[in-house]
């Protein structure tokens, strides 16, 4: 089973490794920041970067070729971000499906949004539209 994995899930994909290898299975993990290519180099400017300095961009295609050499049967995504799922799907050989979905709003769990609404999130909706839900 390959694992690709957002760097800010490490912990989390290190605790699933944990749970397919007791179960028999197993894994291969490639990380999101694989190639530590320097954002500058891929033209986002200095001042544009979260910290300064070097920081990796992501690289998800490199993400499914490192999973597609290690022969997965089958991939597990871990948090990437959109966009950056949609090309480690279209680049890796074996079937993908997704564990987690990141959103850092709602501590990787956007199906909360959907909990609250009749609640605290009501205020961002019509009251009317609500009460028919």
């Amino acid at each position: 089973i390959g694992i690709a994995t957002c760097i800010g899930l490490i912990e989390e994909t290190k605790l699933l490794v944990d749970v397919l290898r007791l179960a028999g299975f197993e894994t291969r993990t490639a990380l999101c920041k694989v190639g530590s290519i320097d954002k500058t180099e891929i033209g986002v400017p200095e001042e544009l970067k979260i910290k300064a300095g070097h920081e990796a961009c992501c690289n998800p295609v490199l993400q499914a070729r490192l999973l597609n050499r290690e022969h997965t049967q089958l991939n597990i995504i871990m948090g990437l971000c959109v966009g950056h799922d949609s090309l480690f799907i279209r680049h890796a050989e074996a079937p993908v499906t997704t564990l987690v979905v990141k959103d850092r709003v709602l501590a990787h769990n956007p199906v909360a949004a959907f909990h609250t609404i009749k609640t605290y999130s009501s205020r961002m909706r019509d009251a009317r539209r609500l009460r028919e839900l």
